[in-house]
């Protein structure tokens, strides 16, 4: 399944429930319970955000999550497994994130361990350069 087609809503909601660490993921950052959101992370699971260095550990993850994402909405629209050449899973999900301020579309790139922990999420956004100077003003 390619990336840019869209899903429904049921067909989008049974392939996050195949993945109930990326499902909990959204469950967790939508209801802003980063406490949450963090234990999702491996011991030393990275939080990759645009822009910025990489954050390490479930408690500096926290907080960087209730400094930066306070009042944010993640909206997945499509998901796609990717093969790995080890026992990890790859799974990218296309979406947009909504603040107060701006909405803009993203990409979210999970790695997760054996145990289906998080062991890194990057956070992309996928828009040009005019829209993400836009959202300096």
């Amino acid at each position: 399944m390619s990336l840019v087609q869209a899903k429904s809503g049921a067909q989008l909601l049974a392939e996050l429930r195949a993945h109930p660490t990326v499902e909990r993921y959204f469950e967790s950052f939508n209801a802003g319970d980063f406490d949450v959101t963090a234990t999702l992370f491996a011991v030393n699971g990275q939080l990759q955000p645009p822009f910025e260095a990489a954050v390490v550990g479930s408690e500096a993850i926290a907080q960087y999550l209730k400094t930066e994402a306070a009042g944010m909405q993640a909206y997945p629209k499509a998901l796609v497994v990717e093969p790995t050449a080890d026992s990890t899973r790859r799974v990218v999900v296309k979406g947009h994130v909504k603040a107060i301020v701006f909405r803009v579309n993203a990409a979210w790139i999970f790695e997760l361990n054996e145990s289906g922990e998080i062991q890194s999420v990057s956070v992309k956004l996928l828009a040009s350069m005019q829209e993400l100077l836009s959202l300096r003003s």
